[in-house]
């Protein structure tokens, strides 16, 4: 994994972007030679966090759905509010 210092990233952050995207592979921050951050390439994200809260989200309006039940006018059957339905 490669590393870089916050000071070499302030002073060329387009050369750091530029390999972020060409290899691919996430570039730790270092801020007074400890880790600080990570940078990940778009397709990385999208991968890890915003599919996943979007499958979170679909998952929830499936549960939703599921959990919806008809529920029939007293006196009235289903086909009784077909007929009413058609004419």
């Amino acid at each position: 994994m490669k590393k870089v210092n916050a000071l070499e990233l302030r002073q060329s952050l387009g050369r750091v972007l530029r390999a972020l995207e060409k290899g691919g592979e996430p570039i730790v921050v270092e801020r007074q030679r400890r880790p600080a951050a990570v940078l990940i390439s778009l397709q990385d994200y999208k991968t890890r966090f915003a599919d996943r809260d979007a499958d979170d989200q679909r998952q929830a309006v499936i549960e939703r759905i599921r959990g919806l039940r008809f529920v029939s006018p007293k006196g009235k059957t289903t086909t009784t509010l077909l007929r009413e339905l058609r004419s």
